[in-house]
């Protein structure tokens, strides 16, 4: 037997060594999923002797691949591990460049981001003589995603024989998609749809990756969408060996399309629940086991460690938000003055609008902080430009990236300029780039400026064909005069973030086969990195909501706002009803579970503004046993009153005469099956017989057209199946 197993508990070991059939393992937070899934990579190459190019692990951030192919390195041989340890996109962008021939797109096809995107709406509205907007872009990108859902758009636009004429054109779809073909760039939504169009149809491809692919892992599986389950199970198809490691209760990302049960009502051979935790201590765990265990749509489970006792969780209730903050300042110089140092604490919230009054308290006693999530790294200006450079010379085509960086550094190249430009590339059909290089002896085009760019890219380019991406890199911002402008602006993090991107590029190189990395490689890659896969942890004390929080550990956490309405969060639970309700507990839960050593949860008295009305102690804090906590700072038992009779009264507005009817009817939200489908006879007590026309996007109220030619919007628990008695 492999000697590592003597590592894990006897759950995790039992996960490691169940390789065969469809396997769920249930994996509480802490519970050392990650652990496990690289134990058992390495079991199957160790033990097994799979080659590492027939296994699939998949999981949600590139920062959790990084650190699963780092764990796993450990543990194979040199190279016993692939770029198959990635994200679902990742994944997708490796499956289209061997696939995506089949469409007409090349190899090196590019993927744009939402601020390329952004970009690309701007040209369209301009295009279409739409006044521009934030908004309006805003609005127009939406219709473009929601157009895009329906998953036609692929034969109707993107296929190489399909004949464009001027009602494409005009269309805001095919406007947008038009600028896409001629760069041959694939925005997100298009990375999986054109992944899932192959699979549909092209059975070489799927009957090819089904073979490849011996072992498929997924890690977060609970925080898959629709598209990618129907990904995965295609894939799995073949030798049916599917491991999903996941945890319903922390499923926090429906607005995304995440479905806690799809998790749920996975079909499996054998279940596996990982429930020991190895990060809080049992009075921590013990209050998020009392708050989750009042959700319905979750496999049931209770947290438990080893470790001793600890600290009691601390409720803090204050007259007034600055109370609030300022006692949480209190209790961080306290710990500190017992050996704390400022990165071991966190300070979530709910939403972003809450971290103004802490930054105040902290700022008043000069304590530095993070707010968590600011700007992405490839999001900054200084970042783009660099990448839209390294875009330029992967893909001439790329109208995006050569309008970015045409005048940056300045090249005195005005508007007119681009607008003369953009005229004959319409005209022409060429990209930018093809008609400055075969115009550029026109007076309106010949500038010194435009000269020495084409140069500089042409010789550029030439150099890209031998040389690494970051020496590729360095000589292009070099060259253009990139980083001489930077130097000269005397801004020193746009420096230290250029030098950073430098170290990120080597550090691909380094993780990856340096001789084996094209450019195109890269620039598909880096496209998909997330916030999480560039955060550099400093001293200081971490501010983030707590969706950001997901994934996260510290020693010292506060959660704050713990009002009703602000958390759970009243639009939410109004708009999504039971599932909005179940939704915010598992974010209560996720916020918990974040803590090591000690947790505090705090509140206080007012009036919240963004509610519109007195603030009351969550329904949170009435969930969790009494014993389980200590208060600080007197709470009026009215307040208490108004917390269970506000419950009561949003319960009553939201879910109809009690929360109880809700259940059963959210079919479309939560998945659950509902006996009521369009086209379903019922019956109303009042109105008779009807069908049901429509229903709204949560299933609870229906459009029901009676026998007698009226219409009317009913609430679920008062119809029935079928004929009248």
């Amino acid at each position: 037997m492999w000697d590592r197993l003597q590592d894990l508990n006897s759950r995790q070991t039992d996960a490691v060594v169940s390789t065969e059939g469809r396997i769920r393992v249930v994996a509480g937070a802490g519970t050392g999923k990650t652990k496990a899934l690289t134990y058992r990579y390495a079991y199957l190459v160790n033990v097994l002797g799979i080659d590492p190019a027939n296994i699939l692990c998949l999981t949600f951030t590139n920062k959790a691949a990084a650190e699963m192919r780092q764990r796993i390195s450990a543990m194979v041989h040199s190279g016993d591990y692939n770029d198959f340890v990635c994200t679902i996109d990742g994944f997708c962008v490796k499956f289209l460049r061997r696939e995506i021939y089949r469409l007409g797109f090349p190899k090196s096809f590019t993927i744009i981001d939402e601020d390329d995107q952004k970009g690309v709406a701007r040209q369209c509205l301009e295009s279409l003589g739409i006044k521009r907007s934030e908004k309006t872009v805003k609005n127009f990108l939406k219709e473009i995603s929601d157009a895009k859902a329906l998953n036609d758009y692929i034969p109707t636009y993107m296929l190489p024989d399909v004949a464009w004429d001027e009602n494409m054109l005009r269309s805001h779809v095919g406007n947008y998609i038009h600028r896409q073909m001629k760069c041959y760039s694939l925005d997100f939504d298009d990375i999986e749809n054109f992944t899932k169009f192959i699979l549909d149809r092209y059975p070489d491809a799927r009957e090819w990756w089904q073979g490849q692919l011996n072992y498929i892992m997924v890690d977060e599986a609970q925080d898959c969408n629709a598209d990618n389950w129907e990904i995965i199970e295609k894939l799995a198809a073949g030798h049916k060996n599917l491991f999903i490691v996941g945890d319903p209760d922390q499923c926090i990302y429906e607005w995304r399309g995440a479905r806690p049960q799809r998790f749920v009502q996975f079909s499996y051979n054998k279940e596996i629940v990982l429930d020991e935790n190895y990060r809080s201590t049992p009075k921590i765990l013990d209050v998020a086991n009392s708050v989750i265990s009042n959700n319905k749509n979750r496999i049931p489970k209770d947290l438990f460690t080893r470790q001793a006792g600890g600290r009691t969780v601390v409720h803090f209730h204050a007259k007034t938000e600055e109370e609030e903050y300022d006692w949480i300042v209190k209790q961080i110089k306290l710990l500190m003055a017992s050996g704390a140092t400022l990165s071991d604490f966190a300070v979530l919230y709910r939403s972003n609008y809450l971290s103004r009054g802490i930054e105040k308290a902290l700022m008043n006693e000069h304590l530095t902080y993070t707010i968590w999530g600011g700007v992405r790294f490839f999001e900054r200006r200084e970042i783009k430009d660099a990448i839209a450079y390294l875009r330029l010379l992967s893909n001439e085509a790329d109208d995006d990236a050569f309008l970015r960086i045409i005048n940056v550094p300045s090249r005195r190249l005005g508007r007119s300029f681009i607008d003369t430009l953009k005229s004959i590339s319409s005209s022409t059909g060429q990209p930018l780039m093809e008609a400055l290089r075969e115009n550029i002896s026109l007076e309106a085009l010949n500038r010194p400026g435009a000269v020495e760019f084409l140069k500089v890219m042409d010789e550029c380019r030439e150099f890209s064909r031998f040389a690494s991406v970051s020496d590729t890199l360095k000589r292009v911002l070099d060259d253009s005069g990139y980083m001489r402008s930077v130097r000269e602006d005397q801004d020193e993090e746009t420096l230290e973030n250029i030098d950073e991107l430098m170290h990120s590029v080597r550090f691909y190189e380094e993780s990856h086969n340096e001789f084996d990395v094209t450019l195109s490689d890269y620039l598909q890659d880096i496209a998909l990195y997330t916030n999480q896969d560039y955060r550099k942890d400093n001293l200081s004390i971490k501010l983030m909501t707590i969706h950001q929080a997901k994934g996260l550990e510290f020693p010292y956490v506060f959660i704050t706002g713990l009002s009703e309405g602000i958390f759970p969060n009243m639009r939410t639970i109004r708009e999504y009803k039971k599932n909005g309700e179940e939704e915010e507990r598992r974010l209560m839960y996720v916020a918990i579970t974040r803590a090591e050593k000690v947790l505090f949860l705090t509140e206080s008295e007012g009036f919240n503004v963004s509610t519109r009305m007195n603030k009351y102690p969550s329904r949170f804090l009435t969930e969790i046993k009494r014993h389980m906590f200590v208060t600080e700072g007197f709470v009026p038992e009215e307040l208490w009153k108004g917390t269970r009779n506000l419950v009561h009264v949003l319960d009553e507005e939201t879910f109809g005469r009690s929360p109880e009817a809700l259940d059963g009817f959210a079919a479309e939200r939560a998945g659950w099956d509902s006996p009521f489908q369009i086209g379903t006879v019922v019956t109303h007590d009042i109105f008779g017989e009807g069908t049901i026309m429509a229903a709204n996007k949560e299933w609870t109220t229906f459009e029901v057209k009676f026998s007698d030619g009226s219409t009317r919007h009913l609430r679920a628990s008062f119809l029935r199946l079928g004929d009248l008695p």
